[in-house]
């Protein structure tokens, strides 16, 4: 079993991994940019001195410092990955991906459609200024997109929509016009942690966290298990530290859980925000890529009654569900029109071209394909994906939550770090990456028990059993590159699709 050294090593408090940028708010009763000017004064291990990275800062604000100090800590894996990127002809000793999570299965389904004479049409209102919301065609669509596949008990009203740039603009947004600085959001950890950075960034807003366990206690039917007693707990925390708390930010299917919220749950965290007059952001970004037909998802607009309806906002983009996360397409559907007016205001500087509001309507709209073609081809594909992986977990002994939603498996790798510690499992992470394959550890997403790492399948073939057998060799504590797929005595992923 590959051990961990100790040596010269100090614990970051902030992510290197590319999902990462959280513990802003880890002491809550500062002032939140206080606290993320303090940051940019510790030294993280194998990046140096944050406030360094530059020949010179001074051309910055404070407010500019912090987002540059974001991107330099923050990305480390993201651009060590780009800069070595595995190609299976150029670069077969690159580095594999398996910690952004996209879907890279259905590429040749995608370009065929996008590239259909029905998606090139060009006409003047399309090269003007639209309304901020989004053009009403598309507005349209995504109501009726969203009736049907939320199975909403009444259509929903396109008046209700608002389309922007993805779903880290739509975060940024919405933190910015509900909440002052400093006020915080109530979210279940572990969680996505570039959160953190979508809702600081701009509005200066803070995350309050709901602490997790993996270990089943009292009424608990699984690890990781969300409930109300946690939510008030946490609620009551924050306010004796002196947080006003604006909100609860929840994500169904959850990442990097792979948690599907029941109709049951959803409306007991619906009463208890509603009981303390909170916001409830539900981001449902992977409600269309839960490939296992036992897992029961229904959408919060798929309820009969909201119990606030006017502090129920709800997110989708095509980043996940449809393989598109370089689009840049998100929508907002709520029923408050002085929410959805002030976050169509700052579509200014976060809205969709014409062009891509007109390919993104013709998407939307064409049922056909999508419930004949893409949808059950990318579900065979990325369970084909996920069976692969979990089996070659299983070899190995590797417990992990096995859950059939997402592009993820949140893995349990605690019996590799000795002491338990949150520096071993940085280590581990680079021990990882040294060895070119790029996964996201637990502290990236602010989960309380060092040794959790998530990995992403929903990749090729190829990548998949090459990138298996690179955690197959730091596990077992062996440093060299693999680069001949050919070569691995591990598993062939049955029916991949390419």
């Amino acid at each position: 079993m590959f051990t961990l050294s100790q040596k010269n090593f100090r614990a970051p408090t902030t992510c290197l991994g590319p999902t990462c940028t959280q513990d802003m708010d880890s002491s809550h009763g500062d002032d939140l940019e206080g606290e993320c000017s303090r940051k940019l004064d510790q030294k993280l291990p194998g990046v140096g001195d944050p406030a360094m990275l530059s020949s010179d800062t001074s051309y910055l604000s404070s407010r500019g410092r912090m987002i540059k100090w974001f991107w330099d800590l923050a990305e480390e894996g993201y651009r060590t990955y780009h800069m070595d990127e595995y190609d299976e002809d150029k670069n077969p000793s690159g580095i594999i991906n398996f910690g952004t999570s996209e879907n890279k299965l259905c590429f040749d389904l995608l370009s065929r459609r996008l590239s259909q004479s029905d998606m090139q049409w060009v006409e003047p209102s399309l090269l003007q200024y639209p309304d901020w919301r989004g053009h009403l065609f598309l507005r349209e669509e995504v109501a009726k997109f969203l009736t049907f596949y939320c199975k909403s008990p009444v259509p929903l009203r396109p008046e209700n929509v608002v389309v922007l740039n993805g779903g880290a603009s739509l975060f940024s947004a919405l933190a910015t016009v509900l909440c002052e600085v400093g006020e915080a959001f109530l979210i279940p950890t572990p969680y996505y942690g570039a959160i953190t950075q979508h809702v600081c960034l701009y509005g200066n807003v803070r995350l309050a966290y709901v602490y997790l366990d993996s270990e089943v206690t009292g009424l608990d039917t699984r690890p990781f298990q969300l409930t109300v007693e946690k939510l008030e707990m946490a609620l009551r925390e924050a306010y004796a530290e002196g947080v006003k708390v604006k909100g609860l930010i929840l994500i169904n299917p959850q990442n990097p859980l792979g948690d599907v919220y029941s109709p049951e749950e959803l409306q007991e965290y619906l009463v208890f925000a509603k009981r303390h007059k909170l916001h409830v952001i539900v981001d449902e970004v992977y409600m269309l890529s839960v490939f296992e037909e036992s897992v029961g998802y229904r959408s919060v607009l798929s309820l009969e009654r909201l119990p606030d309806p006017q502090r129920t906002h709800v997110m989708w983009a095509t980043s996940k569900d449809f393989g598109m996360s370089g689009l840049r397409f998100a929508t907002l559907y709520t029923e408050n029109q002085d929410v959805a007016t002030a976050v169509a205001s700052l579509c200014r500087y976060h809205g969709l071209s014409g062009l891509v509001q007109y390919q993104m309507a013709q998407l939307l709209r064409d049922r056909d394909w999508i419930n004949r073609v893409y949808l059950p081809e990318n579900y065979a594909r990325l369970k084909a994906a996920h069976t692969y992986v979990s089996e070659e977990l299983r070899a190995l002994g590797i417990p992990f939550l096995n859950r059939g939603a997402g592009f993820f498996i949140w893995v349990d790798l605690r019996k590799y770090l000795p002491k338990g510690t949150f520096e071993e499992e940085m280590l581990l992470w680079r021990r990882f990456l040294d060895n070119k394959v790029l996964l996201s550890f637990g502290k990236a997403f602010e989960c309380k028990e060092p040794g959790w790492f998530r990995f992403v399948f929903s990749d090729q073939a190829h990548r998949l059993r090459l990138g298996m057998q690179r955690v197959r060799q730091v596990l077992a504590g062996k440093s060299q590159v693999a680069e001949d797929p050919s070569s691995s005595q591990t598993q062939e992923p049955s029916d991949q699709h390419r």
